[in-house]
């Protein structure tokens, strides 16, 4: 079988369990899986029950896809994929970006990409929840790579507005309703998995980045090759290195995911109440 016949495959056994398919999409970041928990009506399918899903193995990452209701936000059914693999666990970059591919098949046609980041910018503050308004791709990789299959999408598709102007100004229109402030920013996506040294921390935010992580990147440009519409939210769950005069350490991310969760979980419900 070929690799969309794979995907297809995976999106047509999510198809057979569901009542309703979604049209929006959330991709959860390292610590921030409990929105998932959230749903309504929910139809739970562990990773491992998914053909060809590949796993999850991230402490933070819970591995499992829900599509249910978000009763904050009008009963809206989205897909909601509690945990992703990364490039550094070993996984290709097709690999990494399957769960996308499968929930483009299945019919969605939004996606928020989320994200627990490191500060580049030494304006924010731990625990801000960072838009994104654009990317750098240092993975070293694009999933694109390879014969171009055309029931996908394009060979080179387009990528001067990978995330939406339109899904942008709906997260401030959110972020306002909760008096919450909701910073911009150009986050910027390396390998990984040892966190990025000062220097490389200062040669990123000289090129304009504002927050660092390990993901995010392949996700949306596999989506908008597919003509998804992209949103993403960084949560800066730690100052990156040499910003603060102390190590890093995965636990401090967690802890960060879990002091903003009801925050996030607010401002999610929001963007979605308003597509």
């Amino acid at each position: 079988m070929s690799y969309y016949d794979h995907v297809k495959e995976a999106a047509d056994a999510i198809r057979a369990r569901v009542t309703e398919v979604p049209q929006i999409a959330v991709v959860l970041g390292s610590g921030l899986g409990d929105f998932a928990n959230s749903l309504g009506d929910a139809v739970t399918f562990p990773y491992d029950h998914l053909p060809h899903w590949p796993a999850s193995n991230v402490i933070g990452h819970e591995g499992k896809l829900v599509v249910g209701r978000v009763a904050n936000a009008g009963g809206r059914t989205i897909a909601a994929l509690a945990g992703r693999c990364h490039v550094y666990e070993g996984h290709d970059l097709r690999t990494v970006t399957f769960g996308i591919r499968a929930l483009g098949l299945l019919g969605a046609k939004t996606l928020i990409l989320t994200n627990a980041a490191g500060g580049v910018n030494t304006g924010f503050q731990q625990g801000a929840l960072m838009v994104i308004d654009d990317h750098i791709n240092l993975i070293g990789g694009n999933p694109l790579v390879g014969a171009n299959d055309d029931r996908f999408g394009p060979r080179f598709p387009d990528m001067t507005e990978v995330y939406s102007g339109r899904l942008r100004t709906i997260a401030d229109q959110a972020g306002r309703a909760m008096n919450m402030a909701v910073p911009h920013g150009v986050y910027v996506a390396l390998l990984g998995p040892s966190y990025e040294t000062p220097a490389e921390i200062r040669y990123l935010r000289t090129i304009g980045a504002d927050a660092v992580g390990m993901s995010t990147v392949p996700e949306a440009i596999a989506a908008r090759h597919m003509g998804i519409e992209v949103l993403g939210i960084s949560c800066i769950t730690n100052m990156a290195a040499g910003v603060l005069p102390q190590p890093l350490n995965h636990d401090e991310v967690m802890e960060t995911a879990r002091r903003i969760r009801g925050q996030f979980i607010a401002l999610l419900e929001g963007i979605i109440g308003q597509l």
